[in-house]
């Protein structure tokens, strides 16, 4: 049985969100840095649970914490590239955008001993030439938009955007999207975050965002015949006490349910296969 598939996926990013962001002070710093403790902390959660899942570690975070991405490896869980920095691909060049790419690729392939097939860009903010760069270095899937809550589907390339005329679509690509949504991220719910020009409130109640995230996927059993639910999560943000008691109850949850955990990457080819069957 495959029919009803869940995705844990963990952005591991410590403290290149804070860098990105400009915040380099002792404190978010030393925010970021908890993230390492809440990596070990759910590696263990998955391990009772048997459970493998998908790792997004931008290349700072790799060569900052090779032990505990060594870690993450040798458990068997999927390692996908996260950038180089936290810095979204829509702010850079194209050509940063590459390099970037590429010497994450590089760092996370000395320790999985292969380069990653999936992606997920900082911020869930792809450039134009995203999806072109992905094709060219051999990616299966991307990990970032938000076209669907829980099917699968190939990216576009190439969409005309005008300010006041009717959008025009882009050419389909062969690379798969597997999509994500911030409703299903726990850095809005929970992270309290201020900036100089805007303030994240976060710090919702654990059990308030639980029924949401078990709700949309009674909503895809009831809905469909086939489906992939990916959920996101942040080491720093769900490492914290509370917030590990809320993912254990997720996971209990969705088994009781029947959900069939797999890591992102297995869901893009179970995807590519379904659709070479019915194509």
């Amino acid at each position: 049985m495959d029919g009803f598939n869940v995705c844990l996926s963990f952005d591991f990013d410590a403290m290149s969100v804070m860098v990105a962001r400009g915040l380099k002070s002792p404190t978010p710093i030393s925010r970021g840095e908890f993230g390492a403790v809440g990596a070990n902390r759910i590696l263990a959660l998955l391990d009772k649970y048997r459970l493998k899942a998908s790792w997004f570690i931008p290349g700072t975070t790799v060569k900052t914490y090779p032990g505990h991405v060594r870690r993450i490896a040798e458990a068997g869980h999927e390692i996908g590239n996260h950038g180089w920095t936290h810095v979204p691909p829509a702010s850079l060049s194209p050509q940063q955008e590459e390099a970037g790419l590429l010497r994450a690729n590089e760092a996370i392939a000395e320790i999985y001993g292969k380069p990653p097939v999936g992606y997920r860009s900082p911020a869930w903010d792809l450039s134009p030439t995203s999806v072109d760069l992905l094709l060219k270095h051999g990616f299966l899937y991307d990990s970032s938009m938000m076209g669907h809550d829980h099917h699968p589907y190939h990216a576009r390339r190439n969409d005309i955007v005008p300010d006041d005329e009717p959008i025009e679509f882009g050419e389909t690509t062969s690379l798969i999207e597997m999509p994500v949504s911030w409703s299903l991220d726990d850095f809005p719910h929970f992270e309290y975050m201020r900036t100089k020009e805007s303030t994240l409130p976060g710090l919702r109640s654990a059990s308030d965002v639980l029924e949401n995230w078990v709700q949309d996927f009674e909503y895809m059993k009831l809905s469909e015949q086939w489906g992939v639910l990916t959920y996101t999560f942040h080491p720093f943000v769900s490492g914290r006490g509370h917030r590990m008691l809320l993912l254990e109850r997720l996971i209990t949850s969705l088994l009781e349910r029947g959900a069939v955990f797999m890591t992102v990457e297995e869901a893009a080819l179970k995807f590519r296969d379904r659709g070479k069957h019915t194509g």
